[in-house]
């Protein structure tokens, strides 16, 4: 779809039919500081202002009954400025609503959207979740990553929540999670957590707690169906508590304080091992430590090891792993 003029930013999921209603307007990237030369036909199911100059809704937006997609990002709204959703009714089954990237400091009132399936209020000047007790428990998709948020809570509620976003904050606890049993991603890296505790979640596929204060890895034995785990930037000395995570593709333990490959010789899946910058000093016993792996592993990274400094170092790992595509930066065919 190719877009129209700036004077008349609008997209229609079907242009080539001009009697056919119009049901996306994109008028994202314009630096507009209002929408007084756009028109909003009631037809409309998505509307995406991301990255403009607005501080304040536009009213028309309210009367649109078929809306289902709204998007804010990178603009110039506060509180004050978002509040009026709050008493629109009519857009009241609204599935996405995303305020990403503006200058909020609460989490607005989004209790009158019973249908609210993604919410992101990420990359803002939010220091508390309260509010979010209000928000329907059809969620799915919540990203609040980017704040200065210091507490999980008013959460417990949304059963059906699949990814869960809150890095970047001032979080110290893992807390208030247990009721979180659909949630297949956590993303929590660039905290102060200093201890892995997911409240007995066994389903969690993707979990990030990159840049945190952990000296241990212990916590994570029965989360079973994890497929990635990024633990890089943390004070961790032993690798433990793996030996269970079977279904294992992507492991990070880069800048840590590792001095040996340990616990994963039984992950038959694994095809991403991050080692680098860490204090392996020899390459002996590495075919050993990753043995279920070794010809599943297509990436490897273990430069800023002192091995990596050993003179056989590329041929020596190139004959433990057969299949290997990527040693460090360098590629192979």
């Amino acid at each position: 779809m190719e877009q129209t003029p700036a004077n008349n930013p609008m997209i229609g999921d079907n242009t080539d039919d001009e009697s056919s209603p119009m049901t996306i307007l994109d008028a994202s990237s314009y630096q507009l500081h209002d929408l007084d030369s756009i028109e909003f036909p009631p037809s409309l199911i998505e509307i995406d202002l991301t990255a403009n100059r607005l501080n304040k809704l536009d009213s028309r937006i309210s009367n649109l009954p078929n809306l289902k997609k709204l998007s804010l990002r990178q603009n110039l709204f506060d509180d004050a400025g978002v509040e009026p959703i709050s008493h629109w009714n009519t857009i009241s089954d609204l599935e996405e609503l995303v305020l990403r990237d503006n200058q909020l400091k609460n989490i607005p009132d989004v209790s009158i959207f019973k249908k609210l399936l993604v919410f992101d209020v990420s990359f803002n000047e939010i220091s508390s979740m309260s509010g979010l007790s209000k928000a329907s428990n059809t969620l799915k998709e919540l990203y609040v990553s980017k704040n200065e948020v210091a507490k999980i809570e008013e959460i417990e509620h949304f059963h059906d929540l699949q990814i869960l976003e809150l890095g970047s904050n001032r979080l110290r606890v893992m807390e208030n999670m247990q009721n979180l049993t659909n949630l297949q991603e956590l993303w929590l890296g660039r905290n102060r957590i200093k201890s892995i505790n997911l409240c007995g979640l066994k389903c969690i596929k993707k979990l990030s707690l990159q840049s945190n204060r952990l000296i241990s890895m212990k916590g994570l034995e029965e989360c079973t169906s994890l497929e990635e785990l990024y633990l890089s930037h943390n004070g961790i000395s032993k690798m433990e508590g793996l030996s269970t995570l079977v279904n294992l593709r992507v492991l990070d333990v880069s800048s840590n304080k590792l001095a040996a490959i340990e616990d994963i010789e039984k992950l038959t899946c694994l095809e991403d091992l991050w080692f680098n910058d860490n204090q392996l000093a020899s390459l002996d016993g590495v075919s050993e430590a990753v043995a279920g792996s070794r010809e599943k592993l297509t990436t490897l990274y273990l430069e800023h090891n002192p091995c990596a400094k050993l003179p056989d170092y590329m041929t020596t790992l190139r004959q433990i792993f057969p299949n290997i595509e990527q040693i460090d930066s360098e590629m192979f065919a």
